[in-house]
């Protein structure tokens, strides 16, 4: 196989690694638990991040077939933070502290997807390197003989202990790194669901002046937005590579289930559960979108700048208010506010696939390493 064309390969194949990396980023609130509770997930890249209120783990699938795994001890904010704790505020730090972590995961599981990569190319170029070698010395056997050719000395190598570095380095991020991640996302947030709904609010009413009360105005700009979140879920789940992340975002739930109703976390017994959960982070967007609705029915402002920044300073508000009805929806499945998040609920049918075997082994994986390390720093979970 010519080297361009191997090139051309490998450049192919970290693009497409890159390109699931952004669209998971931006997928982080809707692929993660968005609760601080007992156990909680988020799908990566081939794999499942799990964890407990004292750690973390990973179990990612590499194509050869091998799970590749870490774990790490975890602070929980709120216990070294009591205000971190209070209603409404500790939707917002929680939803921060969870796209930190996830953001860390998707980074691990990303670079396991392209050692894999790499390590492929190295090889073909060494064979090649070295059948070339070999036709070179059979080609001039005279020079041969007169020139004794240089034994290149081998790369140094750096192992197992040395990928599991690697590894580690690329799941730990700086403080302003996290904080860049959550900008950005945000920035994606708003101008997706705050500035283009509100401007094609604007220009409707502009052109139907029957548009600009106060209630059908917001009512507008919220269907321009659930349209616009619906068909981003929808059109990304097109993408294989994508497919197969919502795969193990079902993997993730059925060992949730698995776990909090006291089952034994074999593959047969977690494949019996359900890919939908309440405390999923679709549920909390979709409750975000609906609940928004009404908060703006309640800003006085007509011009779009106006609007637009009370939706920038009313986010933080919204999100912990729909924390907290995700919280007490998840306790009171025949709520009203139960029925709130039934939409969400809905909208994982597609942010949910049904897992193979091997997604479900990866979850469990992630889920034992989590609880092995959730003992020596935080003590024996126990159902409620």
């Amino acid at each position: 196989m010519p080297s361009r064309f191997r090139e051309h390969l490998t450049s192919v194949r970290s693009l497409r690694n890159l390109v699931r990396f952004l669209v998971a980023v931006q997928l982080l609130p809707a692929l993660e638990s968005g609760e601080e509770t007992l156990v909680g997930g988020q799908a990566v890249l081939e794999g499942v991040m799990m964890r407990s209120p004292h750690a973390w783990a990973i179990a990612c699938r590499k194509p050869s077939g091998e799970v590749v795994t870490m774990s790490e001890p975890l602070a929980r904010p709120s216990e070294k933070h009591k205000w971190m704790a209070w209603p409404i505020v500790r939707g917002v730090m929680t939803l921060g502290y969870a796209m930190s972590l996830g953001y860390r995961a998707l980074r691990f599981s990303a670079n396991v997807a392209i050692e894999e990569v790499m390590e492929g190319e190295k090889n073909r170029e060494t064979a090649t390197n070295g059948h070339l070698a070999t036709d070179a010395s059979q080609a001039c056997p005279e020079r041969s003989r007169r020139v004794p050719a240089k034994r290149s000395e081998p790369e140094p190598s750096t192992g197992e202990s040395g990928k599991a570095k690697s590894r580690e380095k690329a799941a730990t991020i700086s403080g302003w790194l996290a904080v860049g991640n959550v900008i950005i996302s945000l920035a994606f947030f708003i101008f997706m669901y705050k500035y283009l709904p509100l401007l094609a609010a604007t220009e409707l009413k502009k052109a139907n002046p029957a548009l600009g009360g106060q209630i059908i105005f917001n009512l507008v700009d919220g269907a321009v937005r659930l349209t616009l979140f619906l068909l981003f879920i929808w059109g990304v789940s097109l993408f294989p590579d994508i497919r197969r992340v919502y795969q193990y975002h079902g993997a993730e739930h059925k060992t949730v289930f698995a776990f909090e109703d006291g089952k034994p976390l074999e593959t047969a017994t977690v494949q019996k559960y359900s890919t939908f959960h309440p405390r999923c982070g679709t549920s909390f967007l979709m409750t975000v979108m609906l609940i928004s609705i009404g908060f703006y029915m309640l800003v006085p402002f007509t011009t779009f700048w106006a609007r637009f920044a009370s939706r920038i300073v009313l986010l933080p508000l919204i999100a912990g208010v729909s924390y907290e009805i995700i919280r007490f929806a998840a306790k009171h499945r025949g709520s009203l506010f139960a029925l709130m998040t039934a939409p969400g609920l809905w909208l994982q049918r597609i942010t949910t696939q049904p897992p193979s075997n091997e997604m479900a082994q990866c979850a469990i994986v992630a889920l034992d390493h989590a609880m092995e390390l959730e003992k020596d720093h935080g003590g024996e979970l126990v159902i409620a």
